[in-house]
């Protein structure tokens, strides 16, 4: 993402006096409102990042290009998003890595998809299955309105369930909710050393993909695990956690494809 001044057609997030965050496009003749009253984009077109701008309401904004972090849980949905401290442990447990070819089973509405082509960069590819039409479209939408125009992004309006086109692929990530049903195809998919990474929310699927993983030659698990994310409040001397935190999201699953011999 670029520095200089805030353009028109850029996303821009602007931060209320007490934190609260909104994310709008920047169009010359809009205005950004809330109950705190309005700004004109004109206003905040051609300002640098970081610039605090008073609202019709006498309200203070401080304007800024959204981090990806912020974009994914601002962003418009149409399947529920991984939340950035998910998306973080895929990129670094999974190693992905520059130039990697990456395998996603289920775009859904492209955050992860966003983390994984910044991470493999213009010399990888990362190639994205995603079975619904509407999920597709809004993956799409989502990724260009934060990266532009992807060359190294393949999406295949495909069922990953009946199977992966690729084969020596770096890496295979799942989120779905049956990722056990594209076991094999991943073991056939990825080459000898890559890795398997899977996704998910429950104690059940955790243990028929375990189960899927072990049944299978090819593959060796490695870890099981969930992160939790602990915010802290601080004011003045009022130090401690926050009321609020995003606790459990979802288990990791981490495999290895054996060497043939």
């Amino acid at each position: 993402m670029r520095g200089g001044p805030l353009e028109a057609g850029e996303k821009v997030l602007m931060i209320d006096p007490k934190g609260r965050k909104y994310l709008c496009t920047l169009r010359p003749h809009d205005k950004f409102s809330t109950h705190l009253g309005t700004i004109p984009h004109s206003e905040i077109i051609g300002r640098e990042e970081g610039a605090v701008l008073r609202s019709s309401g006498g309200a203070l904004f401080v304007a800024f290009r959204p981090t990806f972090a912020e974009y994914v849980l601002k962003m418009k949905r149409g399947a529920q998003v991984l939340y950035p401290k998910d998306i973080a442990t895929v990129l670094i447990w999974g190693d992905i890595f520059p130039g990697a070819t990456v395998v996603e089973g289920g775009g859904g509405s492209g955050a992860l998809t966003i983390g994984l082509l910044q991470a493999v960069g213009e010399k990888g590819q990362v190639i994205t299955y995603e079975v619904r039409e509407d999920f597709l479209r809004q993956a799409r939408l989502n990724v260009e309105a934060f990266l532009g125009k992807v060359p190294h992004w393949l999406l295949k309006h495909k069922d990953i369930y009946e199977g992966i086109e690729e084969t020596l692929v770096d890496r295979v990530v799942l989120d779905l909710p049956e990722a056990w049903r594209a076991v094999k195809d991943a073991a056939q998919a990825l080459r000898p050393g890559g890795l398997l990474v899977a996704f998910f929310p429950t104690v059940p699927q955790v243990q028929q993909m375990a189960a899927a993983i072990e049944n299978e030659p090819r593959l060796q698990l490695q870890e099981v695990f969930e992160t939790v994310h602990r915010p802290w409040r601080i004011q003045g001397l009022s130090v401690r956690p926050a009321l609020r935190m995003v606790a459990h999201t979802g288990f990791f699953i981490i495999a290895r494809r054996l060497s043939p011999a």
